[in-house]
């Protein structure tokens, strides 16, 4: 638990209260967005060297480096806090959550016979998802003490506790072997830039808008030239670090479609649900309870993610999955000025629950597709699976939170069309000065935005449902006609 909490605690009270800390490093809060960038695009690819890593020089000595280093960059930014240092804790961070990503999954694998190990993998993906939903129960005031050092001090507390317990704790020694290539570090040189640069607009662009901000479209521009290089080297590789053609191949592809489309809808809670809360006025420290019911549901979708596993169960529970979060999205859609979060708890609550129904039987989905392959595309999937969290996470927040931003505009623009002097309650409003009425219309036109909003995300999670729906029928198609093949 201190391995999982550790990937994901830290980051998630970053970006909970980004907009708090960009007034704390004296930054616009669309700057603040390079921070997610720097913990997303380090992450993404963290896992390209990070395995070789291990299998060169041990998964201790890999895991003991780098928390040792994130344990000394907390420490640098409390004595020198500013940006810079905050972009490189965060870089840091991304790449430590990366290492610790596998070590909780060994150590669970450790722990149980071999019978269930399954059972483990469940356990070690769906652990580190509480670290978002813990987060927010932690106090705004811990955390901007001293300047933010009680943010800082929190996250080398989680460094050190991670390391006390590997030490407690060592693993068993494993084989160790020359595993890196020359063309590995070319292969990293450029994809790392070129997931900093996609992250960065995707972390910006709804902020600054994409159409008034010219360098978001130099840096797509810039990234693209690099993501060709990426491709042109590892398909040309008599040992690619990412196997492109297995990850393309039809069952992975759908593995990746699936993936991406279920990490888009959950957008609904941290977009929608905190949005929407955000909206009404409402701070991190007035959603405890929310939060702790969410936490709850996330245990129940766990423990229901575990007991229904099977070989066969996978995408049947991610649709149950997709068909809760529908539902939930559709619930949050009648929202209106006076809902708060006891409005929202039973909607947000089914959504924590689906995230642990999707994300464990997902991977566990992929891992089986690779023990068919064998071991040698273990840094393939961790890398597609990875892609499709951290860009479909950015993604998901860009793309609804620009729609909302645009339908509330809309709403804005259509009310203001319709106001009436001689309406009494236009009349009350201008009475309370000249900003009361533009500040109700904004606020009213901001929650149907947002209800256009949940609107979209309840039709996607359809779509989603039927995208598994036809992945299902279409390989019982293809069984079948397998099957009868050679009697014909």
């Amino acid at each position: 638990m201190v391995m999982a909490l550790t990937m994901t605690f830290g980051y998630a009270l970053v970006t909970i209260n980004i907009q708090a800390l960009a007034g704390g490093l004296d930054i616009y809060v669309a700057d603040a967005g390079w921070l997610t960038a720097a913990y997303v695009g380090t992450n993404a690819c963290a896992n390209l060297l990070l395995v070789k890593a291990r299998q060169q020089f041990g998964i201790p000595a890999v895991s003991h480096t780098l928390l040792i280093v994130y344990a000394g960059a907390t420490v640098f930014q409390v004595l020198v806090p500013g940006f810079g240092s905050a972009l490189m804790v965060r870089a840091v961070d991304g790449m430590t959550a990366a290492a610790l990503s596998t070590l909780t999954l060994y150590y669970l694998i450790q722990m149980v016979p071999a019978k269930f190990r399954p059972i483990a993998l469940l356990l070690g993906v769906t652990l580190p998802q509480f670290g978002s939903p813990l987060a927010r129960m932690v106090p705004v005031e811990m955390l901007v003490a001293g300047n933010w050092h009680g943010l800082h001090l929190i996250e080398l507390g989680l460094a050190l506790a991670a390391l006390a317990a590997m030490w407690a704790a060592p693993l068993p020694p494993s084989q160790q072997h020359k595993a890196f290539e020359k063309l590995d570090l070319v292969t990293v040189a450029l994809f790392l830039p070129a997931m900093w640069l996609i992250c960065g607009v995707l972390a910006s662009a709804r902020l600054l808008w994409w159409t008034d901000t010219p360098w978001l479209g130099w840096a797509l521009m810039a990234a693209v030239p690099l993501v060709v290089g990426v491709l042109l080297i590892e398909l040309n590789r008599k040992n690619p670090l990412i196997d492109l053609r297995w990850i393309t191949s039809r069952d992975m592809a759908r593995f990746a479609i699936v993936a991406f489309l279920m990490r888009l809808i959950l957008s609904e809670q941290s977009v929608g649900a905190i949005g929407l809360i955000t909206a009404a006025g409402l701070n991190t420290d007035q959603t405890h309870r929310l939060f702790g019911v969410v936490m709850a549901a996330m245990v129940a979708g766990a423990v229901t993610a575990v007991l229904t596993a099977s070989p066969k169960s996978p995408p049947y529970q991610v649709m149950v999955a997709a068909l809760i979060v529908t539902l939930a999205a559709w619930m949050d859609s009648d929202a209106t000025a006076l809902t708060r979060p006891a409005q929202l708890m039973v909607s947000q609550a089914m959504v924590g629950f689906a995230t642990m129904l999707f994300i464990g039987p997902c991977l566990l989905y992929g891992f089986m597709r690779l023990m068919e392959r064998g071991a040698t595309v273990l840094v393939s999937l961790v890398v597609l699976f990875n892609l499709t969290q951290n860009l479909g996470g950015l993604l998901g927040a860009a793309l609804f939170g620009t729609y909302q931003v645009a339908r509330t505009r809309v709403h804005a623009l259509a009310m203001s069309e319709h106001l009436l002097g001689s309406d009494p309650q236009v009349a009350a409003r201008l009475a309370q000065g000249p900003g009361a009425l533009s500040a109700a219309l904004t606020q009213q036109a901001t929650i149907m935005g947002f209800n256009d909003m949940f609107r979209v995300i309840a039709l996607l999670g359809i779509v989603t449902f039927c995208v598994i729906l036809f992945f299902r029928l279409s390989n019982r198609v293809r069984q079948k006609r397998a099957a009868l093949g050679p009697a014909t």
